[in-house]
């Protein structure tokens, strides 16, 4: 018998209890989008988490806060040495080290004030990070500076601030801030210390010589100011501390550690040359004892996570099918019972065992992969509506907006092609036993309809 022949009498079969089998497909549908939806939640869930993630973080970024030591288990600050050391490695296309003056620079120029984070930067190292001025130059002097793009912005008037004088969105409105140039203008910091319990103040007058580029992140502000080593020595003559750090009566401080502090970095971090080389980096910062973050070792986690979730998901669902498997077992039996004076005739005029079986599995196979089409079908409708109709409840039900970005449910390629094949493999496991007694059906009773 042709395998033509086979399919053809297979269908012809199906069309004869089409109620029965339409049921049965019905059901076989209904395990199989169960399944794709269910899996979909951890899928669009992840897809929303990384997506978060990804976007707050440059990938290639590797954050390293110091080097462990013997002592206790602590840990170092980095310096010069731990620099030469990044970026002698391999795959290594930037190392940035920042320096953090040890207390909030308060800035003025004219009538207008803002306090604000102050930063010594080395700029070459930071232009192959990916720093960028949206307008001037970098300074030269050691009294000029490159302020933040947010600075600027949030140069409010003197004076007590008040809700009035800022938007909707917590930012300063125009008539309460500076809109005038800041390029080539000299602003005043103000640095303070304390001497005999009362807090002394020094102004250092200093140029803006250039603006940093808007960063491409929407959530993110920059509004720290960037000065010279030069005006930090300045800074750290006057209050007699490193890094300007404030100091009364009250503070117990060994000085001796605070000067070890005075030639470290507050802020280092590595850039990669591609997402590829960051594991490599990270493996070998690793290996020489320093603390490391970055967003690749944490995706490694999270994708994790999910893995682990996402194929719980799957097995709860896979356990529908195994239901919907239930009636197809029963309509193959039917089958092979209705079909016996058929069965019968075929083997009397010679026909081999092997085809039979064959026979009866293509029609459970047909009843399974139909089923899982139209589960298919039915699960990406489904996966919408839910995109659609679970923020709108979220919102009657609690009152809260859900975020813009997030994906509830989701189904990539790999989804249902698991599910074709957790359903073909299940539908054929049912008709495995019909299939087989139908070979094993004796010709002669067949043939008086006894079976």
């Amino acid at each position: 018998m042709k395998l033509k022949d086979q399919f053809r009498f297979v269908r012809q079969n199906m069309k004869k209890n089409r109620t029965r089998v339409y049921m049965t497909i019905l059901a076989t549908a209904m395990g199989c989008a169960f399944l794709i939806v269910l899996a979909s939640v951890g899928f669009g869930l992840q897809k929303s988490v990384v997506k978060e993630m990804t976007e707050r973080r440059i990938m290639t970024q590797i954050d390293v806060y110091g080097q462990e030591t013997n002592e206790n288990g602590g840990y170092r600050q980095l310096d010069g040495k731990d620099v030469q050391v990044f970026e002698e490695m391999s795959d290594v296309k930037a190392v940035t080290r920042r320096k953090m003056l040890q207390q909030e620079g308060f800035y003025s120029i004219g009538n207008y004030q803002q306090s604000t984070q102050t930063v010594v930067a080395n700029f070459p190292s930071e232009i192959k990070a990916g720093f960028e001025l949206s307008e001037g130059s970098l300074g030269k002097d050691k009294a000029e500076v490159v302020v933040g793009y947010n600075f600027p912005l949030n140069l409010a008037v003197k004076g007590e601030q008040t809700e009035e004088m800022f938007d909707e969105q917590g930012q300063l409105k125009e008539e309460f801030r500076y809109n005038g140039k800041l390029i080539a203008e000299t602003i005043e910091l103000t640095v303070s210390k304390m001497e005999d319990g009362k807090q002394i103040e020094k102004v250092f007058p200093v140029k803006v010589a250039g603006i940093s580029k808007k960063p491409t992140k929407e959530w993110a502000e920059d509004r720290s100011v960037y000065i010279s080593e030069e005006l930090l020595k300045d800074i750290e003559a006057f209050t007699g501390t490193p890094k300007g750090i404030v100091l009364d009566s009250a503070n117990q401080v060994n000085l001796a550690d605070l000067e070890t502090s005075k030639n470290t970095f507050d802020d280092v971090k590595v850039y990669a040359k591609n997402m590829e080389a960051v594991q490599g980096i990270v493996d070998k910062l690793k290996e020489k004892d320093y603390a490391t973050y970055s967003v690749v070792n944490e995706l490694k986690e999270v994708n994790l996570m999910f893995a682990i979730a996402k194929a719980g998901l799957i097995f709860i669902g896979t356990i529908a099918i195994l239901i919907a498997s239930i009636g197809i077992y029963n309509t193959m039996t039917m089958a092979v019972t209705e079909r016996a004076p058929d069965i019968g005739i075929m083997k009397a005029i010679g026909a081999n065992p092997r085809t039979i079986k064959r026979i009866f599995l293509l029609e459970s196979s047909y009843i399974g992969l139909i089923g899982a089409f139209i589960g298919t079908v039915v699960s990406y409708c489904l996966s919408y509506a839910v995109n659609f109709v679970i923020p709108i409840i979220i919102k009657q039900a609690f009152g809260e907006e859900t975020p813009p970005d997030i994906v509830f449910s989701d189904i990539p390629l790999s989804l249902p092609i698991i599910c074709i094949v957790i359903c073909y493999g299940v539908t054929i496991l049912s008709g495995l036993r019909p299939a087989q007694r139908a070979t094993k059906v004796d010709v002669l009773r067949a043939m008086r309809r006894e079976v």
